[in-house]
């Protein structure tokens, strides 16, 4: 009989350096910037700017007419430049050029942040939240209510109490679909499109009523909301708080996805809400908060537009076309920004500048605003669709992708049934 004590069991860690080098070469990548998706994002910018340019090229007569005889007098290319890059200088001045086009691109884009952040929570969870305008309008209008109101209230108070109303009116229209989702499983995008249409109706008809209409006015018009209930601005410009509220928002989306429990359910639930469920997790109760919460933001966005103007030297006006299409714009938003808060707020800045700066191209060039509309609508074309992009520039793939496309492709196979038919 052996005396030979019997060697004890290796742990996995010991007997499996691979498994700890992947799994650690896991954490290394998860922790790196992905630049790949980056460089896309930058190569969908750059054709969508070469797309619009030949339509810019093509929309024009003139140089039309300059290309049909090219050889015999080849001005076409030299007018052809000429006319894009006026056209894109324009743009870039109208947004950038100077103090004041800077500051009213902040307020462009303070709405549109707001409402990319509401309709980014729910893409996490899993749900199209497709009725941030509905949401824009009911915030718009309560804040507005809010503001027009209460006349004795001081500075502080009356904008702050303007906000929460707004607020609060967004999260529930949200939360009307997201109840509607969790307790019938209603589904979030007939629910949300048909608020929409109820949304904008009650505004139309209360703007008819006493308590919104401006007294002495026939057309539906609210009155002037009050100064202390509207954003202050910074040193004369168009840069008001909103904007930094925006920005405040958008870092609290990020803590809240990130760095609490409820987000990191709502991660889950977005990712696998049967396996949610199977770990214990309430996903109906989740999908209603993330509703309610997506709304609340959404209905921010309507805050900005109702308490911070754009423009003009008093405040806005509460009116059926308040909103504007701000609460579709922030889907388009959301996408560019690829669901993520810091995202989101450069595609709400790069959104917004492209609205400011078409309003100075279309003064300066004559080029049709319409065009503008065309340069985002290929961006957004190309950045939904990565590989597309990577298709018409192939050194943007990545390793992986190289070798999984050879690996699709595989070894021509020998032809062996005859062989073995004749043997």
């Amino acid at each position: 009989m052996s005396t030979e004590s019997p060697k004890p069991a290796a742990s996995k860690e010991a007997t499996s350096p691979t498994a700890a080098t992947a799994s650690q070469t896991e954490a290394t990548s998860h922790r790196s910037f992905p630049w790949n998706d980056l460089w896309v994002t930058v190569a969908a910018f750059v054709l969508a700017f070469i797309v619009s340019a030949i339509v810019m090229v093509a929309a024009d007569p003139a140089i039309n007419k300059e290309w049909s005889y090219l050889f015999s007098r080849p001005d076409a290319l030299s007018d052809s430049w000429a006319q894009i890059s006026s056209a894109y200088a324009a743009l870039f001045q109208g947004a950038f050029g100077s103090w004041q086009a800077l500051t009213a691109t902040t307020a462009q884009s303070a709405p549109l942040i707001c409402g990319g952040l509401a309709i980014g929570l729910g893409f996490k969870a899993g749900l199209f939240n497709i009725g941030g305008q509905g949401q824009a309008i009911a915030g718009a209008t309560l804040a507005a209510w809010v503001g027009f109101n209460f006349h004795s209230l001081p500075l502080p108070v009356h904008l702050l109490f303007a906000v929460i109303a707004g607020f609060i009116g967004g999260a529930i229209w949200g939360g009307i679909a997201g109840i509607l989702k969790a307790r019938a499983g209603a589904n979030e995008v007939i629910v949300t499109i048909m608020l929409n249409y109820i949304a904008g109706g009650l505004l139309a008809w209360l703007l008819t009523t006493k308590a919104f209409q401006m007294p002495g006015r026939t057309d539906p018009i609210a009155p002037i909301v009050d100064w202390n209930a509207t954003f202050p601005r910074m040193a004369g410009s168009q840069l008001h708080l909103g904007f930094f509220l925006a920005l405040l928002l958008a870092v609290g989306t990020w803590w809240l996805l990130d760095r609490t429990p409820l987000g990191f359910q709502i991660r889950a639930v977005g990712s696998n809400p049967n396996a949610s469920a199977t770990a214990g997790m309430n996903t109906n109760s989740i999908i209603a908060w993330t509703m309610i919460i997506s709304g609340g933001l959404a209905g921010m966005a309507g805050v900005e537009v109702a308490l911070g103007p754009i423009s003009g030297a008093t405040p806005t006006q509460l009116s059926i076309g308040l909103v504007g299409t701000i609460g579709f714009d922030a889907i388009t938003v959301a996408l560019l920004g690829r669901s993520k808060p810091l995202g989101i707020v450069l595609a709400g800045l790069f959104w917004g500048a492209m609205n400011q700066g078409g309003l100075r191209m279309q003064a300066m060039t004559q080029t049709s605003l319409d065009l503008v509309r065309v340069i985002q609508a290929v961006i957004v074309m190309f950045v939904a669709a990565p590989m597309l992009v990577k298709t018409i520039l192939p050194f943007l793939k990545t390793r992986r992708e190289k070798r999984t496309k050879k690996r699709d492709r595989g070894p021509v196979p020998a032809d062996t049934t005859t062989k073995g038919a004749l043997a």
